[in-house]
Formats: structure tokens, sequence, C-alpha cells
């Protein structure tokens, strides 16, 4: 990312103003899944990755190329097939006759906002090609690193495991996405508005960007600097280690959790018009950031289907529930 001294933190006036415009922009094509689509904007301002997991035809890919075109930055879109290779996404070395040195052509993760389309449709070894860059931002390609550039993210979409063709995704993998949201049915009204609003063309193609890539960097670091006082930080971490000793997950939330949970639960205060966290931010957070990274004890609910999803969802919930809330101060003394 640019130079932090060099950028500017935004008012709590602004940023709300600088959110509202991205919100009401991605609500012109998303219509009637606004938790979704603010769970989107909370991802992308907390510099993690988004994983949209549901059946195909109900807007996972809508929602990942809408959030894209309203920010004027980079954007490459990966369809991910049984045939990808790993290179098809890092890049490769071509040897140019005429220098007589091997080059390197960056491949489509070099980009601002990165859209996986189907990314469980790729081999587990072409999906692991994303681990270096989700996790440090660069990638490696024949022993030489080159930096990606900031802010990155990636916004993946994936059907069922279910479904035919799909490989699950490693452990690892899904580790490294910070949340994972599903999209679900429209209602009955939201679907007949469709039929009138999509007869001729896509909502889709009247997306211009509201928010400059200068912008999101700023709202980036004013992210950043929202308060998270020590009482949210301990329930935090109870939350998580709770999943680690808890008798119906054979593997629990690892300390990256932590870490993505808190810093979306900052993007969510600020969401809010809030510069400090609170609890109900780690609460409202806590099955959409943690559940994805669990793994059952119940071996007909551990192979990664939906089975998996409600077993690991549900476990979060009682432990969120059952966990005592902070009393101290959540914000700055």
């Amino acid at each position: 990312m640019a130079n932090d001294s060099a950028v500017r933190i935004l008012s709590s006036v602004e940023f709300h103003r600088t959110s509202t415009r991205i919100l009401e922009s991605i609500e012109t094509v998303i219509d009637g899944k606004r938790d979704a689509v603010e769970m989107a904007l909370t991802v992308l301002l907390a510099e993690g990755h988004l994983l949209i997991e549901d059946v195909p035809g109900v807007g996972k890919t809508m929602l990942a190329r809408t959030l894209a075109k309203t920010v004027d930055c980079t954007v490459n879109r990966i369809q991910f097939t049984p045939d990808l290779l790993p290179s098809d996404i890092t890049g490769v070395s071509i040897y140019n006759q005429v220098s007589r040195e091997f080059e390197f052509k960056p491949g489509p993760v070099f980009a601002n906002i990165v859209i996986g389309d189907e990314i469980n449709r790729a081999s587990p070894k072409t999906q692991s090609a994303l681990l270096e860059s989700m996790e440090e931002g660069q990638v490696t390609v024949d022993g030489e690193t080159s930096a990606l550039a900031a802010p990155f993210t990636v916004i993946a979409t994936q059907n069922p495991v279910e479904m035919e063709g799909t490989y699950p995704l490693p452990e690892a993998q899904r580790d490294r996405f910070m949340a994972r949201i599903s999209m679900g049915y429209p209602d009955a009204a939201a679907e007949l508005a469709m039929l009138h609003t999509r007869e001729n063309s896509s909502p889709l193609d009247d997306v211009q960007p509201v928010v400059s890539t200068m912008e999101l960097i700023a709202m980036i670091a004013t992210v950043r600097e929202v308060f998270v006082s020590s009482p949210v930080e301990q329930y935090a971490v109870t939350i998580v280690q709770a999943t680690r000793s808890d008798p119906d997950l054979r593997v629990g939330a690892s300390p990256r959790a932590t870490l993505h949970l808190v810093r979306a639960a900052k993007a969510r205060a600020a969401l809010d018009g809030r510069e400090f966290v609170l609890p109900d931010d780690i609460d409202a957070l806590a099955v959409s950031v943690l559940a994805h990274r669990l793994i059952p004890a119940n071996r007909l609910s551990s192979s990664g289907g939906a089975a998996s999803v409600a077993a690991a969802s549900e476990a979060v919930r009682r432990i969120v529930a059952t966990t005592a809330v902070p009393l101290g101060a959540v914000g700055p003394a």
C-alpha cells in the first residue's frame, strides 16, 4: 500500500459518505441482499479476501463484479476450470530470444481486485497457487519474487461441494479467506422486479466507479485506526480459543482467524460510524469469519459440504452465546 504517512485519515462523515456511495451503487444491481453487500465491503476495507458460496444463478459472480466496478482500480477475472494451471494464475517466465534472458509475464493475479469464478472447479494444486499472494501480497515464480499491487483482495465464488465437478478447498486455502458468505435465493418481490429490470439489459452495464483507488486506500487507512479495547480483544480471543476445545469440532480456528475477526470488526465499526469496536461487532461477524475454517468432529459433517457448514456455523453461534461479554470500556480513554 502507499506510504501510510502520506495517506489521509477520513473523518467519520467523509467515511460514511464514501461508503454509502459504494453500497448504493452495488444495490442498483444486487437487490434485497443488504447483509451480503455490507459483508463484501467490510472484507474489502479490512484488507481481507472474500469467499462467496452458493448454488449457481443466485448472483455470486454478479456481487463480485459489481463491487469491483464501484472502485476505479485494476480488476482481473479468473475462470477456474479443471485444466487451469498454477502458471495461468501467477504468470510464467518466457525466454526472450532478443535479450537472451528469461522475462516474467505477470498473470491475472496482478490486479487490485481479483475475481476467482468457481474456484473449486480447479484442482487443489491450482487453487493453492493463490496461497502466497493472498497471505503475503507477492508471487514467487522460478525463484523470483514480485510484489502485487496494493490494495489487493481476492473475491472468489464457489459452488457447493456436492455439485458435480467441484473439489473441496484445502484447509490452508479456506483459512486465507477472511470471511465466507452465502447469497441465498431472492424473495418473491425481488425476483419479480428482476424480470423487468433485466429483460433487455443488465444493470451491471450502468455501474460506474464511485471511488478512486486513493479514496479506497484512505478508507482502509481509516479502518486501521479504529480503536479496539483490551476487553474486546480478549473477548475475540476467548471465542476463537473456544473453537479449539469444543467437543463438536475436530479442528478449531487458527490465530489468523483471530486477526481476521478483529480486523473485520474494525471495518464494521467504521461502517457504523464508530471509531471503536463493540462486542456486538465480534458477535455479528463470528459465523462469517470463523465457520468456514472449522472441521466438525462428526465424520458425516466434515466432508466440506452443506452439512459441514451448518454444523460449524451452529457451533460458532453456541460458543458466542455462551461466552461472557466484557463489561470494560470499549472506547478509547
